[in-house]
């Protein structure tokens, strides 16, 4: 093996890589766009109405919506909660949730993906209810 076929390797590698990266960027830039629209747009108003239903059949509950995600948090016990947040970690990025709920001194949590595999501009209303109205049982029945 010669040094220079090991040097145009490495090069060649380094290149690719640098590549990837700037693609990769440029993926979760354009996904952190469209998140925030989801977020402003679908969640929170789902989340809100979610809550002021609850409210409405007698459990307490508050929206939180700090600057990357949205969560429905209990009243009576903060620990428990439900949320969707952007999971820049995929390559995508894609909408992941979480839940959160306090069983004497266990904390039971469960994260997912929203609706895996699809782009957050195809996520609607809908996908947001399913996902609520799949964990919210968990969080009042305890």
């Amino acid at each position: 093996m010669e040094i220079s076929d090991i040097r145009r390797r490495v090069r060649t590698t380094l290149e690719e890589t640098r590549k990837a990266s700037a693609e990769r960027r440029a993926r979760s830039e354009a996904a952190q766009v469209a998140y925030r629209a989801f977020l402003r747009d679908i969640a929170t108003p789902v989340f809100r109405m979610f809550g002021n239903v609850l409210k409405a059949e007698g459990h307490s509950f508050t929206i939180h919506t700090p600057p990357d995600s949205v969560r429905l948090v209990s009243d009576r016990h903060d620990e428990d909660y439900v949320e969707v947040w952007l999971d820049t970690s995929l390559d995508p990025p894609e909408v992941a949730t979480r839940s959160n709920v306090q069983h004497g001194r266990d904390m039971l949590s469960r994260e997912g993906l929203l609706r895996p595999g699809a782009s957050i501009v195809a996520l609607t209303d809908e996908d947001v209810l399913a996902y609520l109205l799949g964990e919210i049982g968990r969080i009042v029945e305890r």
